[in-house]
């Protein structure tokens, strides 16, 4: 991986882990921060490995974008900045590779887009998560597109218009993380769900991930073409044939890929 300023990657076995490291200014999200993000998550989808964490250095997870560098530029480069926000968080979702949130302390605006942009979440018991800007003056409204597809209408709404912190327990129960535990558990918790997540064929995998985002939020029609197509192609993949070989014949697979 390359050399970056405000973030740390390193690989263990098949899962790159790639923290934000910039715990002076809360894991704020400046340009750089945001570029160095998506080519951390760009190399690590170009790469073998099968799964991805992302998680935080310091007190808190994400503050979301940083306002130094929002409050210097005009409409336009907000306008790009929000852009290249965007294109993370679809690359967070496009790679083939599983991606985990690592959620410790306060996930606010852009840091809360960041874990409901992840495949996955996993949060300590300390965690916090909000869309902060219901209460000031600069709305949510990038951060409340991929929040809203995990909570739902009437929890987004409370979220983005109240602008208050909701508790990590809240959280699980909303649907925006997928596990709470007690912080000193909370890099197991992550390794054994990622682990779980991330079996079997790593081609079926990256398929099965792409076209899930594919179908979210279509008609059921429309769901149902997209999956009927992508399924039947798949079932001539190489993981897909020795899976139902190794079934048939009752044995333990040997995954091609």
């Amino acid at each position: 991986m390359g050399e970056f300023q405000h973030i740390l990657v390193k690989r263990e076995g098949e899962t790159v882990t790639i923290t934000m490291n910039r715990g002076s200014r809360r894991n704020s999200l400046s340009e750089d921060h945001l570029r160095e993000l998506l080519a951390a998550f760009r190399q690590a989808g170009e790469s073998d490995a099968t799964g991805i964490v992302l998680a935080g250095a310091g007190p808190v997870f994400s503050a979301g974008h940083d306002f130094g560098d929002v409050a210097s530029r005009d409409l336009m480069g907000v306008r790009e900045l929000l852009r290249l926000c965007t294109d993370l968080m679809r690359t967070i979702q496009s790679v083939p590779q599983v991606v985990i949130a690592r959620v410790h302390g306060l996930a606010t605006a852009a840091g809360c887009q960041l874990v409901a942009s992840c495949d996955l979440a996993v949060a300590a018991e300390s965690a916090g998560f909000a869309l902060p800007g219901g209460k000031g003056g600069w709305f949510c409204h990038t951060p409340a597109v991929p929040v809203a597809r995990s909570v739902g209408r009437k929890r987004l709404m409370e979220l983005a218009l109240t602008g208050d912190p909701i508790d990590a327990a809240t959280a699980l129960d909303w649907g925006l993380v997928n596990r709470v535990v007690p912080d000193a558990d909370l890099d197991e918790a992550v390794a054994e769900l990622l682990g779980r997540a991330t079996r079997g064929s790593r081609a079926a995998k990256a398929l099965g991930k792409q076209t899930l985002y594919a179908q979210l939020d279509r008609p059921e029609d429309d769901a149902y073409a997209i999956a009927i197509e992508v399924m039947a192609s798949a079932s001539q993949l190489p993981g897909a044939r020795e899976g139902m070989a190794s079934f048939l014949e009752k044995r333990k697979p040997v995954w091609p890929d």
